[in-house]
């Protein structure tokens, strides 16, 4: 049986108390709010904090709030549940509440928190083992070791996002609050992720997701489609978010963001750009996907082929916009 080691749990009642005892921990110190991800991870040895900060006790990052001119906020500590059931998530930016409740199984989504799948560790099958399982192959450059078993020949570890929130947020236009020692920030949800398997964050380890904030979304229609092997439990092999504004029957804005195809979220610029001025036809739709398919490059480090999951990219894609369109899975055409 795999253990937790030994661990100080604090639980401050305040995001400023959380601040603090960040900072007066130090490196030895992670956040802990649902636990879904972090406990498994220090059974194996892939986190080994002293000090856990346990964000559950903070009233304030719990709850969706509309803040005014029809935006959205939601509380980083509101679990997946909450999130994928709320009437206005549902009703106004339906990409987020497919992918909250699309998260592992119902138990652990009334346990997980939206902003710990926002934050949610990268994922390989070289680093999601157990640590025996890991030193038999001395291990790899995300944890204890010195090369990326993926890419030997590589400087940086190619660890993947595996978050079915943060396409949806990305596509929708969110942006996160964040929380330090010099106050409060609010950067586009955009700009805290990078393409590093072990850095994929920009934020720093002591600053405190707090809130996600939503634009008004003016009737924009969005979606999010899964792809892993079981349906449920998993975690994405292929996200696909896609979230559109109309004029009529014309597309007047669009964001395309894949999941789990690299160490960040993956915006597809190119195919939203070729939507934008056009009508959703089948063509336009496959000339769409085909530029998604591109760029997109996953490697041998998470279930199913690398080849079957770049080939899914272009049918996922298809299928996201297809369903937005109103029109018929290719399948069923």
């Amino acid at each position: 049986m795999m253990r937790l080691p030994p661990f100080q749990y604090v639980a401050p009642v305040s995001v400023a108390d959380a601040v603090k005892l960040m900072a007066d921990h130090g490196p030895e110190a992670m956040l802990v709010a649902g636990g879904t991800d972090l406990y498994p991870n220090m059974k194996r040895r892939q986190f080994e904090p002293t000090v856990l900060v346990g964000l559950r006790g903070v009233r304030d990052l719990a709850g969706v709030r509309q803040p005014g001119a029809g935006a959205l906020a939601i509380g980083a500590g509101t679990t997946l549940t909450a999130v994928a059931r709320h009437p206005e998530v549902r009703a106004r930016y339906a990409a987020l509440a497919t992918a909250a409740g699309a998260v592992c199984t119902p138990q652990l989504r009334n346990m997980g928190t939206v902003g710990g799948n926002v934050c949610v560790d990268t994922r390989c099958n070289y680093y999601n083992q157990s640590y025996q399982w890991r030193k038999a192959v001395n291990f790899c450059m995300k944890k204890d070791g010195e090369i990326c078993l993926v890419a030997p020949g590589s400087p940086r570890c190619w660890a993947v996002s595996s978050s079915d929130t943060a396409p949806a947020l990305w596509s929708l236009g969110a942006s996160v609050r964040l929380a330090d020692p010099a106050g409060e920030r609010t950067i586009p949800i955009s700009a805290l992720y990078q393409d590093d398997g072990i850095q994929y964050l920009t934020k720093q380890p002591g600053d405190i997701v707090t809130e996600i904030v939503l634009p008004p979304a003016d009737g924009a229609r969005s979606i999010y489609l899964k792809l892993r092997r079981r349906g449920s439990f998993d975690f994405p092999v292929l996200g696909v978010a896609a979230t559109l504004h109309l004029e009529g029957d014309t597309v007047r804005q669009a964001r395309i963001v894949l999941g789990a195809v690299a160490s960040l979220p993956r915006e597809a610029v190119e195919a939203a750009r070729l939507l934008v001025g056009e009508r959703l036809t089948p063509e336009v739709i496959g000339r769409a996907a085909e530029a998604a398919y591109r760029p997109a490059k996953p490697l041998d480090n998470t279930d199913l082929t690398h080849p079957y999951r770049k080939k899914m990219v272009r049918v996922y894609v298809a299928r996201a916009l297809r369903r937005l369109a109103g029109l018929p899975d290719e399948a069923e055409a």
